[in-house]
């Protein structure tokens, strides 16, 4: 299983990436919403981990432009998150 992973505090997006990597699944890691878009649209993702507060394009925003553009991962798998908890 394939997921991308758009955050940008590299802190948690390491915590996040070596345990999903630990359970066998294969991360790609961007920083910003523009590159998850980029990703998202060039490679097939089974889901998505998108951090709402992001440089460049909010993670609801990239995740609306997705849905616009018909990219989708199967079933519409995105999970927003904060770093407010």
């Amino acid at each position: 299983m394939r997921i991308l992973l758009v955050e940008d505090d590299l802190k948690t997006a390491s915590f996040i990436s070596k345990g999903l990597k630990e359970a066998g699944f294969a991360v790609d890691h961007v920083t910003d919403g523009e590159r998850g878009l980029q990703m998202a649209s060039v490679e097939s993702y089974d889901a998505a981990i998108v951090d709402i507060m992001l440089p460049k394009m909010d993670g609801l925003t990239l995740i609306e432009t997705l849905r616009q553009e018909k990219i989708n991962t199967p079933g519409d798998n995105f999970k927003c998150q904060t770093g407010s908890g």
